[in-house]
């Protein structure tokens, strides 16, 4: 049986995240002698499970890592699975805290890593990510970007977006990111649940899914930028609409 391509996490905070949640999946460490400190206990999980570990230089570890940005730590782990979002019976990570972020169709794998970040970092508890084709999925950049933020949340993925959105109604009110139209967070009600839909980095929110929305949400600028990057305007809103 083939064993599937494994997955790069890179840096500390990612690595760390990941012996924290699946220690189980990761089959090889590396590390440079810079990391010795940092990479001793992941080193004698991995001695326990009598899996591979090594010191290198720095050179060797891009290769392994695949990028120069490796932050002298390197974990290959088996794929995570995403499962499929049951609207009807949503999972408990689903409105245990007040935000859920939904990213429908954002193609950019940075974008994903730094949403998700954000999104740990205010006590979110899961992400669900979009059937578009153009939406970026869990890779070596997403964790790489995320910090350790994707290993924290659970994260679904709903091939039929705007069904699983009505699906989610009215236990979860389903809110657009939009970039003009849309009311300002405060007047976002405070007593339920929000699935926070951001859309896509060139056209935003599909008109199918917009349509499944209960509401429409706008950060409204006050300078003279008229826009943020979606991974920005998903911490403000998050912050925003996630506080008291």
């Amino acid at each position: 049986m083939t064993q599937p391509e494994l997955d790069r996490h890179c840096g500390p905070a990612a690595v760390a995240a990941l012996f924290a949640h699946r220690p189980q999946d990761v089959m090889r460490l590396f590390h440079t002698p810079e990391r010795r400190r940092e990479a001793g206990p992941h080193c004698a999980v991995m001695a326990r499970q009598r899996r591979p570990y090594r010191e290198v230089t720095a050179a060797d570890l891009a290769r392994v890592a695949g990028t120069q940005h490796h932050g002298g730590l390197v974990a290959l782990a088996l794929p995570r699975p995403v499962p499929a979002l049951d609207a009807r019976n949503p999972p408990a990570a689903i409105g245990a805290v007040r935000v859920t972020p939904v990213l429908d169709g954002i193609g950019n794998p940075h974008n994903l890593g730094a949403i998700a970040r954000s999104a740990a970092f205010f006590g979110c508890r899961a992400l669900v990510l979009s059937g578009d084709p153009r939406q970026a999925g869990l890779s070596d950049a997403a964790f790489r970007t995320s910090e350790g933020g994707l290993e924290a949340l659970e994260v679904f993925r709903a091939e039929d977006l705007p069904r699983a959105l009505r699906g989610l109604a009215p236990r979860i009110l389903t809110v657009a990111a939009v970039a003009h139209g849309g009311v300002p967070p405060a007047q976002i009600p405070r007593d339920t649940p929000i699935a926070l839909v951001l859309g896509n980095e060139e056209d935003g929110v599909t008109p199918a899914t917009l349509g499944a929305c209960a509401m429409r949400v706008t950060l409204p600028p006050v300078g003279p930028v008229e826009s943020l990057n979606v991974s920005v305007a998903a911490a403000v809103l998050i912050h925003a609409l996630g506080g008291p």
